[in-house]
């Protein structure tokens, strides 16, 4: 043998019916988590989309009361005005007073549209948080098989493989019924 040469041991050569078994174990494993955590990340950015709408939503209803507030104040100072005004120039007033009245039903109409998106979204969003909470769930029971997979090759030990396996099973678990809640 020269020295260039590498002396490979006789044997199986890590061909073992076990050996196969987590490497397949694992490569599903690692797929399927793969796929999850892309599910997750999707349902998590559109969660953080409502609520992103909610409090947005929330703000232009805000906006809406204060601008129905200030045409509120108007409405007051102008009936202060009129009845504190001689009664030849009380008619006058009547104008305005019926305008910013009109413009308080429309503003207050807005004001509880704005407030009624901003609970759809923020319901939306935790509709969307639940489901998630399972995706995360099946994500770390599909991590923890990959990990008994890998002590199962290091060790050899074919029952931690059936460990492995009932992770993974709980895991597809999890995500089914995230699937469902959605």
């Amino acid at each position: 043998m020269s020295e260039t040469e590498i002396h490979v041991p006789h044997g199986h050569h890590g061909s073992d019916g076990l050996s196969q078994k987590v490497a397949f174990f694992t490569a599903i494993m690692a797929a399927l988590g793969a796929v999850l955590g892309y599910q997750g990340s999707r349902l998590m950015e559109e969660s953080l989309l409502q609520k992103n709408d909610a409090v947005l939503m929330k703000a232009h209803a805000t906006d809406q009361w204060n601008y129905y507030q200030a045409v509120s104040t108007k409405t007051h100072l102008m009936e202060l005005a009129k009845t504190l005004s001689p009664i030849d120039k009380q008619a006058g007033f009547d104008a305005s007073i019926a305008k910013y009245k009109t413009q308080k039903t429309k503003i207050k109409l807005d004001a509880e549209k704005f407030e009624t998106a901003s609970a759809k979204a923020n319901q939306r969003a935790a509709q969307l948080n639940a489901p998630h909470e399972m995706l995360a769930m099946a994500m770390i029971m599909l991590q923890i098989s990959v990990a008994l997979a890998s002590v199962t090759a290091l060790t050899k030990r074919g029952w931690l493989l059936g460990v492995a396996l009932l992770c993974a099973l709980t895991g597809l678990g999890f995500w089914a019924y995230g699937a469902i809640m959605l």
